[in-house]
C-alpha cells in the first residue's frame, strides 16, 4: 500500500498560470496511479497539496510563491460582524449531506454558476463529463452538502473529510441568489461542522493576494498560512511584514 515515503511525484512542464495572467506555472502531482488512502491524503493536505478530481497537486513554480495554502483553526475562529449577519440572514437554510453522486439538478446549478461567474476560467464551458471528472469522480471521503431555502436548491458545497478536519474543495450556488452570500455561508457552515466533529482545521486551498477571486479566503480569521514549509499563525505572519515606521 502506498505511503507518503513511497509515493512518487511528477512535475508538469511550464504552462500559463490559471490565476495570474503574466505568470508561468509548474504543478507537482502525486502519482495518479497510486492508491491514495485518507491517511496519505491528510498528510498531503498538511504539506499544502489540494485535490481536484482524482489528482492531488500543489504549485511547484521556480520564480513565484504567490499561491499560499491557508487553513482555519476552527477552535480559534471568530466570526466578523458581516459574517454573523450572513449566518443570521440564512437561518432558514436547510442542509443535507449527500454522497457525491451525479444529480441532474446539481449539474444544472453548476452549469448556471460557471456560465455566470467563471466564463473566463478553465472550467468554461461546463459539461457533464467535466463536472463528473472534477467533482463526482472523487475521493472516498468526499461529501456533497446541499443547501436549500424554501424547498429550492440554492447551493452545493463539496467537502473532503480528512483525519484532522475538512477540506473545502468547491462551492457553487445560484447566481440569482447572490443576496444570500452562499459562498461565505458555505465556509462558515464548514467551519462550524469541523468544530462539531471536534476536528482542528478547515483547509481552504490557496490564497493569492493578487487574484481578486481568492481574496475572500483571508476573511476567516484567525487563519494559518503555509510559508517556507511551515504553518504560521496570524501573529507569526505579522512578524514577517516589515514595519513601515522608521526608527529614530
Amino acid at each position: 500500500m502506498t505511503n507518503l515515503q513511497t509515493l512518487a511525484f511528477f512535475a508538469t512542464p511550464e504552462h500559463d498560470c490559471s490565476y495570474l495572467s503574466d505568470k508561468k506555472a509548474t504543478t507537482m502531482f502525486a502519482d495518479p496511479k497510486a492508491d491514495i488512502t485518507n491517511s496519505v491524503y491528510s498528510q498531503l493536505s498538511e504539506l499544502g497539496f489540494r485535490r481536484s478530481g482524482d489528482h492531488y497537486y500543489r504549485p511547484h513554480c521556480t520564480d513565484c510563491n504567490a499561491c499560499t495554502p491557508i487553513r482555519v483553526p476552527v477552535s480559534d475562529f471568530q466570526a466578523s460582524r458581516s459574517q454573523k449577519r450572513i449566518l443570521k440572514k440564512n437561518h432558514a437554510i436547510k442542509y443535507q449531506i449527500m454522497t457525491p453522486d451525479f444529480h441532474e439538478d446539481h449539474y444544472l446549478l453548476y452549469e448556471k454558476y460557471i456560465n455566470a461567474r467563471h466564463a473566463d476560467g478553465d472550467m468554461y464551458p461546463p459539461s457533464r463529463d467535466q463536472y463528473r471528472s472534477f467533482l463526482v469522480e472523487c475521493h472516498a471521503n468526499t461529501q456533497f452538502v446541499e443547501f436549500s431555502l424554501e424547498g429550492r436548491l440554492c447551493g452545493i458545497a463539496v467537502t473532503d473529510q480528512l483525519e484532522d478536519g475538512l477540506s473545502a474543495i468547491y462551492t457553487f450556488f445560484d447566481p440569482d441568489r447572490a443576496d444570500l452570500s452562499i459562498g461565505t455561508y458555505s465556509v462558515l457552515w464548514q467551519i462550524n461542522e469541523t468544530a462539531r466533529r471536534k476536528q482542528k482545521y478547515l483547509y481552504l486551498g490557496y490564497f493569492i493576494k493578487e487574484c481578486r477571486k481568492m481574496t475572500y479566503k483571508n476573511q476567516f480569521k484567525p487563519f494559518e498560512a503555509r510559508i517556507n514549509d511551515l504553518w504560521l499563525s496570524n501573529e507569526q505572519l505579522k512578524e514577517l511584514i516589515p514595519s513601515n515606521k522608521s526608527s529614530n
